[in-house]
């Protein structure tokens, strides 16, 4: 079983699993599925707006794909995110992404 089939069956068993529809936007993202990718991210974040990884990748994979103001509101929620949780290391890349776009 491959990684995706193996993540969209956690997923099928669970479907609020934030680990697996992560997961499932990671590996969208690597075979270059931006949109597919971008769609599980909104997902993510939808169901569980404390999931910091979530924001950065997606800001990420905006970036990939052009879209720098999207990534700015993104990154921009998830500072939030990562001040409410006191995921400092998760606060800082993203300060510094930000910084690097904003200008």
């Amino acid at each position: 079983m491959d990684k995706m089939a193996g993540l969209k069956e956690i997923l099928a068993l669970d479907p609020k699993n934030s680990f697996a529809r992560y997961g499932i936007a990671m590996e969208l993202t690597n075979r270059g599925e931006t949109t597919a990718a971008l769609k599980e991210f909104d997902i993510l974040l939808a169901g569980d707006p404390d999931y910091t990884a979530g924001y950065f990748m997606a800001a990420q994979t905006l970036v990939k794909a052009g879209r720098t103001a999207e990534a700015i509101e993104r990154l921009k929620g998830g500072i939030g995110c990562a001040a409410r949780s006191g995921n400092n290391h998760a606060l800082s890349e993203m300060q510094g992404m930000l910084e690097e776009l904003d200008r």
